[in-house]
């Protein structure tokens, strides 16, 4: 005795085709939202201290680095101790409440807690020396740093965009005396500046897997 009829097991089947392919839009929207683009960029966290780029970089015209030290010599930028705040804050606003945490760790010599926005994987090896000296400026990978109160990611960091710079590098090198003049206005087009730089210097940024994956 059949138990279904032939339209159940054409309906079944229709079932099947539905569920296959609400799977794989489901998988292919999730790829497609979870890249970087839509899930760090923008990224913007509470610091402990309210420190403005925005006045300091932007208004205050200090450079890069002056607070960021390592970033020419070493592989990290480096975030800088309160002694380097209180250089200037030991006399400027030095008893502002918006300081407190700042006093707190020069007394203490507990380094303040701040929360890193710029994250790569652990596998990843990247040199900030390496790019710097190059004459690749902050602001290709972070933005216009002296332009933001808080500071948020403004590029995906991925895979992808770290390999479009090292194929093009051309719209990305400019002089290495200006890698922290992050308003400098080429009086040219900074392509052909950066071809030419690319050729008096020998740069070839290196697309092997092991230049980036150790």
């Amino acid at each position: 005795m059949q138990v279904f009829s032939r339209q159940s097991d054409r309906y079944f089947r229709i079932f099947l085709a539905v569920l296959l392919m609400a799977v794989l839009g489901s998988v292919t929207l999730f790829s497609f939202v979870s890249r970087p683009q839509f899930t760090e960029v923008g990224y913007s966290p509470v610091q402990p201290v309210a420190y403005s780029h925005k006045l300091h970089a932007g208004n205050l015209g200090m450079d890069c680095r002056y607070c960021h030290i390592g970033v020419e010599q070493s592989a990290h930028a480096g975030v800088p101790p309160a002694e380097v705040c209180m250089n200037c804050h030991a006399r400027v606003k030095k008893d502002s409440p918006l300081l407190a945490r700042v006093r707190e760790s020069y007394e203490s010599g507990q380094p303040i807690p701040w929360v890193r926005i710029h994250r790569l994987p652990d596998y990843v090896q990247f040199n900030h020396q390496a790019h710097v000296v190059a004459g690749v400026s902050c602001v290709s990978c972070h933005g216009r740093v002296d332009q933001m109160v808080e500071v948020r990611q403004v590029e995906p960091l991925s895979m992808a965009w770290c390999l479009d710079c090292h194929r093009n590098p051309a719209p990305y090198v400019r002089p290495p005396e200006l890698v922290t003049r992050l308003d400098w206005q080429p009086d040219r087009d900074p392509v052909e500046i950066g071809r030419e730089l690319i050729a008096a210097r020998g740069i070839n940024p290196p697309l092997q897997c092991s230049a980036c994956h150790r």
